[in-house]
């Protein structure tokens, strides 16, 4: 069973997930015309915890999420960097960092509530 401080912890690395997954289409945006350039991917956020194992109880969600080089379709001058792919993914960042703080803050919430707490 999960406590309620591995499930902030589970809410936090989903944040902080959504924000390195921002961060990597924003640095493959910024350099889709340069030659050679091979886009940067980020795991999903479902393969972080598969990696780690099933217990939830024992996973360290400090740790980095794996990156991996995009090799293919390459444009003639050798990029990767597909702009409409980086664009819907920094967009799918947003709404899953936007989910992860709301049930994050409606959580806190509730503890706050069952501790007798209404601010």
């Amino acid at each position: 069973m999960l406590s309620d401080m591995s499930l902030f912890q589970l809410y936090g690395a989903m944040a902080r997930h959504a924000a390195e997954s921002q961060q990597t289409s924003a640095e493959n945006l910024s350099r889709a015309n340069e030659p050679g350039y091979k886009a940067v991917e980020l795991e999903s956020f479902a393969d972080f915890m598969k990696r780690n194992g099933p217990d939830i109880e024992k996973i360290d969600f400090n740790q980095s999420f794996q990156q991996t080089l995009n090799l293919d379709h390459a444009s003639p001058n050798g990029n990767t960097v597909s702009v409409e792919e980086q664009v819907f993914r920094s967009a799918e960042a947003v709404g899953k960092h936007n989910m992860a703080m709301t049930v994050y803050s409606k959580s806190l919430d509730m503890m706050k509530l069952a501790l007798g707490r209404r601010s």
